[in-house]
Parts: structure tokens; C-alpha cells; sequence
């Protein structure tokens, strides 16, 4: 089974028990979260997209709150005597995808035109 999430901006091709690193979350270690912002899911042969996936949910649960590697930005003039040295380290959550829950979406039933009446 494969999903496509979307979380931060970014869109994640996931599996059952793989650990992915997404941008920092709202929750403790330990907890479990739901992306419902499912774009695809995969299931044997059948691949459901669009509104086929609106009630999918993908679980999670949330193992380390990491730090990336620093990145360093400098701002420099010449012959200006003007130099900057700024660092960034962005915020990550790893988290460990537990379940991929696919409900399809039901077909809508189509209404049929009402017969005018004879007035």
C-alpha cells in the first residue's frame, strides 16, 4: 500500500512503517497524528485520486523532534567593508506512518428532473 500526503507544503510518497522526516509539528513525542490531506492512494492495482481519496486519512506517530544541519548565509560587499554571517537550522519531526486508511468516496446519486405541472 502507498500514499501521497501533503503536510507543510510538501507532498510525501509514504508506507506503512516507514519513518519520514516533515517540517516541525504541534505535538509531543509519542502522540499520534492524522494527515488527512491524502492525494493518492495505492492499493494492489487500484489507485484512487481526486475526490476518490477525500475520507482517506494516513496515521502516524510522532518519534524525535530533530534539528537539520546548519546553513550558513553570508552578505558581503566588496571593498565596503560590509560582511554578515547569519546561520539557520531548520526544525524537523520525524514521524513513523503506522496505518493508510482508504474509504472510497460513495457515488453521488443522480436526481432526476421534476415533471412540470399542468397549471
Amino acid at each position: 500500500m502507498l500514499a501521497v500526503i501533503m503536510t507543510g507544503g510538501k507532498q510525501y510518497k509514504v508506507k506503512p512503517d516507514q519513518v519520514i522526516e516533515i517540517d516541525r509539528l504541534k505535538a509531543a513525542e509519542g502522540d499520534v497524528v492524522e494527515f488527512d490531506h491524502v492525494l493518492l492512494v495505492q492499493e494492489n492495482d487500484k489507485t484512487l485520486v481526486g475526490d476518490a481519496v477525500a475520507k482517506a486519512t494516513v496515521k502516524a506517530t510522532v518519534v524525535l523532534h530533530t534539528r537539520g544541519a546548519k546553513v550558513n548565509v553570508i552578505k558581503f560587499k566588496r571593498r565596503k567593508r560590509y560582511m554578515r554571517n547569519l546561520g539557520h537550522k531548520q526544525q524537523y519531526t520525524k514521524v513513523k506512518i503506522t496505518d493508510i486508511l482508504a474509504q472510497p468516496a460513495k457515488k453521488k446519486a443522480v436526481s432526476k428532473p421534476k415533471a412540470k405541472s399542468e397549471e
